[in-house]
């Protein structure tokens, strides 16, 4: 049994069809890459998948469990945690407080081993110096930082990531990716991540991916064979490939 499994998932704004009729699977322990221009759903897919939507038609089953109309908190304590693209932490928290709130809230914690799962996490990606700094004093990149040690401090059974590694110098994506290498292969944790740009990132990442274009799966399949296919270079260049 997937993880994660996806049955027709579709999504609508009005006349808007933002996510068609998707269907998924991610196995426990996965790397998946979810791809695709500006405006594709890839975004809408994660909300859906969270819970901060609810989609009109389709089911999503989580490790067995039928969550399509579970809200986000609900998801949570069942080992599915995120990340957003742009953070919004507690400001006036300090960053320990911040990641503790996760291992309370996710992993069902007291207060003081949270705290101590927080300073874990928080050397695992590298910002336990700011441990007693307030959040809404950190740079945008610390703070995505601290919201991934946040999302792991959860103890999720799967990770979702929404451009995490936007903004981060080359030194900084490697380190996130060998840490999220290591979850995957020491805590058997399925990371599925959003990437729109970062193509270097997604190929070392992923070992799978899914392009998404104008709200339907465009392709799926193995990561190399996937970013060559002529479709989706089209989507991307905006032209046909000769």
């Amino acid at each position: 049994m997937p993880l994660l499994k996806l049955e027709n998932v579709t999504k609508r704004f009005g006349g808007l069809v933002a996510v068609d009729s998707i269907s998924l699977e991610v196995e426990e322990g996965e790397a998946l890459g979810i791809v695709g221009p500006n405006g594709s759903g890839k975004t809408t897919l994660y909300n859906l998948i969270s819970g901060v939507y609810y989609p009109d038609e389709g089911r999503i089953i989580f490790n067995g469990e039928d969550i399509t109309k579970l809200p986000p908190h609900r998801r949570t304590p069942l080992g599915l945690a995120r990340t957003f693209q742009i953070p919004r932490p507690f400001g006036s928290a300090t960053v320990i407080e911040n990641v503790a709130i996760g291992a309370m809230f996710g992993a069902g914690r007291d207060v003081d081993s949270a705290l101590r799962e927080a300073d874990e996490m928080l050397e695992l990606v590298g910002i336990d110096h700011l441990r007693d700094k307030e959040a809404k004093l950190l740079t945008p990149l610390e703070k995505r930082l601290m919201e991934l040690a946040r999302a792991l401090a959860m103890k999720p059974k799967m990770l979702l990531l929404d451009e995490v590694m936007a903004g981060m110098n080359p030194s900084d994506i490697n380190r996130i990716l060998d840490l999220l290498d290591r979850i995957r292969k020491e805590e058997k944790v399925a990371v599925v991540s959003m990437v729109e740009h970062l193509m270097h990132a997604i190929t070392r990442f992923a070992e799978r991916v899914v392009v998404m274009h104008q709200g339907k799966k465009l392709i799926e399949g193995e990561t190399y064979e996937v970013l060559s296919h002529p479709e989706v270079i089209e989507v991307y260049l905006g032209k046909k490939v000769v």
